[in-house]
């Protein structure tokens, strides 16, 4: 049984969502992994057979019965695989797939390394420098991501623009329907680097109707730096319409960093609406495993349930996929209510397959979208 906020934005979603996809040529900046995605085994009964760790929770004991013992602790891991990775990859990825034009700039390689050449070629690419690695560890109740973030800790707007080159990234902008950020967290000059897109912004004929910012994990960064990103962000929004996504810890950080007083009662929906009116952008999403939620500039407050599977085939970039589902939505001028329906559409289906879907089983999914509780 659902409740009826969500069964409203279903429908406004399903009669809303084109037959077909409008496509055009989207944006997205500036990093770029290799993630690996790993198992831990718990128990191995030989070569080939193992038990795994199946719980985060597992992990925790493990390390407290180390720490007590005082002894050190050894985990043992499998690669289960290995893609590419990153805001600008997942989303370059799946947009590609829901038959988009994306342009992506980051960090692949100098020279782009095979593993990204040979799934991006299509496209165009500009690669800055070398990417980041990460080691995706993933358990029923979570997923625990080791990374070394490559040359993506030292990107600035000069590198930016003396790489890509100022005139070719306006072209670029020039005519396209969004531009995706990522990730806020990992990128330590992220404000001189939003700083820069405000100037260029003001010299665009036809620039994206949304700038949309990934916030990353959030959490990592000190007070200082926080700040200075939410000041760019603010700065920003004052040139672009700005969509802010982050996870339901990302937005409890930004809330609490952000909101006059305590916001530990709070729900998702309201720490987002205290993140959106201390930002000034056109709208802070909010996802999570249970439901998502949109606070909006027009004084927009949705929160629309999430159809949960039991057995996800893989978690890892579930939120980008997310991220995907909701600017289809905002590109295909779908109310936000009806967007955080297409965002839970397009995580769903990743969470059960592991690949971006294509567009005829979003549209499927979203048919379907009520039975799946």
């Amino acid at each position: 049984m659902t409740d009826p906020e969500t069964r409203e934005a279903v429908t406004a979603c399903r009669e809303g969502l084109p037959d077909a996809p409008s496509g055009g040529r989207l944006v997205f900046g500036f990093d770029g992994y290799v993630d690996r995605v790993r198992t831990i085994v718990a128990d191995r009964q030989d070569a080939d057979s193992f038990d795994r760790l199946e719980t985060l929770a597992a992990v925790s004991e493990r390390l407290a019965d180390s720490v007590a013992a005082g002894s050190s602790l050894t985990f043992e891991w499998v690669q289960d695989g290995i893609r590419t990775g990153g805001h600008t990859c997942h989303l370059a990825r799946a947009f590609g797939t829901l038959g988009f034009d994306p342009v992506m700039v980051g960090m692949y390689g100098r020279p782009v390394r095979d593993v990204f050449a040979e799934e991006f070629g299509a496209y165009r690419l500009h690669s800055m420098g070398e990417p980041g690695e990460t080691d995706a560890v993933e358990f029923d109740d979570g997923k625990l991501m080791l990374t070394e973030s490559g040359d993506t800790l030292g990107v600035d707007w000069d590198q930016i623009t003396g790489t890509v080159g100022r005139e070719t990234l306006a072209d670029h902008l020039d005519g396209a329907r969004l531009m995706g950020v990522g990730y806020w967290s990992e990128t330590p000059d992220f404000p001189g680097i939003l700083a820069g897109l405000t100037d260029l912004w003001t010299d665009l004929a036809d620039p994206p109707g949304t700038l949309f910012v990934d916030t990353g994990d959030v959490r990592k960064l000190d007070p200082e730096n926080l700040r200075a990103g939410v000041d760019a962000v603010r700065t920003l929004a004052a040139v672009v319409p700005v969509t802010v996504s982050a996870n339901r810890a990302e937005t409890a950080t930004l809330a609490d960093a952000l909101a006059d007083g305590p916001v530990d009662e709070w729900s998702t929906l309201e720490r987002a609406a205290a993140v959106r009116d201390r930002l000034g952008v056109e709208r802070v999403v909010g996802h999570g495993v249970d439901s998502s939620v949109v606070a909006g500039a027009d004084g927009t407050r949705a929160s629309v349930a999430v159809p949960r599977i039991e057995d996800p085939v893989m978690t890892t970039s579930s939120g980008d996929h997310f991220n995907v589902g909701f600017a289809l939505g905002l590109v295909e001028g779908l109310p936000d209510p009806a967007a955080l329906v297409l965002g839970n559409a397009a995580a769903g289906l990743f969470v059960r397959s592991g690949e971006s879907p294509a567009y005829d089983e979003v549209r499927e999914f979203v048919e379907g979208y009520l039975d799946a509780f």
